[in-house]
């Protein structure tokens, strides 16, 4: 069984459903980023994971984890 990878972002909606579930405090502060960088919510979220897994990534593109995945399978 191969595992496919393939480069997503988060959508509107899941970060909709996301957020939801974030103490307020988080979300605050990812607002308050989101509009500091003047960027949407999604890509801020996303910064912030990819960032966590990577810390050189902007973005999952940039995440080398999915790269690691890829050339263990």
């Amino acid at each position: 069984m191969n595992q496919t990878i393939a480069t997503q972002h988060l959508s509107t909606e899941a970060i909709d459903r996301l957020v939801d579930y974030l103490p307020d405090y988080i979300k605050a502060a990812l607002l308050s980023k989101s509009a500091e960088l003047e960027c949407p919510l999604e890509a801020t979220i996303e910064m912030a994971i990819s960032s966590f897994l990577e810390e050189e990534s902007l973005s999952f593109e940039d995440c080398l984890l999915a790269k690691r995945m890829k050339d263990t399978v």
